[in-house]
């Protein structure tokens, strides 16, 4: 191993305040230069504050010059922005064409088989009128970050979480902005949040085909979408519309997922189909993709959600989920 790798290794152990990723996982390192004992290192400042650079030039002092071959150490900050330092691999929008489908609930299951997978894992909440991430999440506290940028809130399993919610001074304080302003919104959470190095960015986003929507699919590199939906016949007659305008927009659709699906009764493990009988299979065949999930009601994992804890749900649904998923995406080519 170069002395370079070497150094990055070490820098990969030096975690970012109010981030607690690493500058490796974030991007961060912008170049490394090794002359005779020297290194030279250049840190990006995007999202961090001065009084955090001076703290994380020490901690990476101490880490380099512990190398064999390093006695002095040279690390200086770059004026580079966000922007120019994320590097997300999947950007996927999870999308519903009408609200109460449980289109939050699956961007967070979603989240959750990815990240017990390994992957580095992002969520954007782009329902700036009706966010509910975070409470899923149980996160609470403003984000840190500086002038040049915002970190994510980190969630208890590692996964950055961006959503207007963390931002209000109090969490039931309402959202009453009009479309520009909601798509403006949606852009910084993209241009101006340190994401840094992640596999996977999933967009939350509003009900609908309307601005916020439009918004992303316009602005974000989308890979692909995820369609949300429940057995009504109203429901899948309005999710047409959504299929419909990821097609229009040429956004690949990578799965549709059929929510509240069934009700097993606790006694004799019955499936009942509270809402009428699956459109799963039909839903898939409208969109051309697979169907990724059946999820039932689960009472365990509404109360979890309530309760701020979604991190601590486990089934077989949820892991049949994420294997769907990563292989609808892997027969992509992604």
């Amino acid at each position: 191993m170069s002395i370079e790798d070497q150094i990055r290794e070490r820098l990969d152990e030096v975690l970012v305040p109010g981030a607690m990723r690493s500058l490796v996982r974030l991007n961060l390192v912008r170049d490394i230069k090794v002359d005779g004992d020297k290194a030279s290192i250049t840190l990006a400042s995007a999202a961090i504050s001065p009084q955090s650079q001076d703290w994380l030039k020490a901690k990476t002092d101490d880490a380099v010059r512990g190398l064999d071959g390093i006695s002095e150490a040279a690390i200086d900050f770059a004026d580079v922005g966000p922007k120019e330092i994320n590097d997300v691999k999947h950007v996927i929008a999870i999308m519903s064409g009408k609200g109460g489908v449980g289109k939050s609930l699956v961007t967070g299951l979603i989240g959750l088989s990815l990240a017990r997978r390994g992957y580095e894992v992002g969520i954007l909440d782009a329902d700036i009128t009706g966010p509910s991430i975070p409470m899923m999440f149980g996160m609470g506290g403003r984000p840190a970050g500086s002038e040049t940028g915002i970190l994510p809130a980190l969630s208890k399993t590692g996964i950055a979480i961006m959503s207007i919610n963390l931002l209000l001074p109090h969490e039931d304080d309402a959202v009453i902005w009009r479309g520009p302003l909601i798509g403006k919104t949606i852009t910084q959470f993209w241009e101006d949040v340190l994401w840094g190095k992640l596999d996977y960015l999933l967009v939350d986003l509003p009900p609908g085909t309307a601005d916020a929507p439009l918004t992303v699919m316009q602005t974000l590199p989308l890979s692909g979408v995820v369609i949300v939906f429940t057995p009504q016949d109203l429901a899948a007659m309005v999710v047409r519309k959504a299929m419909q305008m990821a097609q229009k927009m040429q956004v690949a659709t990578v799965g549709v997922v059929e929510n509240m699906s069934y009700f097993l009764l606790p006694d004799s493990g019955q499936r009942m189909e509270l809402f009428g009988k699956s459109k799963g299979q039909d839903m898939a065949i409208a969109a051309g993709a697979p169907l990724l999930a059946q999820l039932p009601i689960d009472p365990e994992l509404a109360q979890l959600c309530d309760e701020g804890s979604i991190e601590r749900y486990d089934s077989e649904q949820l892991s049949d989920l994420g294997d769907a998923f990563v292989q609808s995406m892997a027969s992509r080519g992604n």
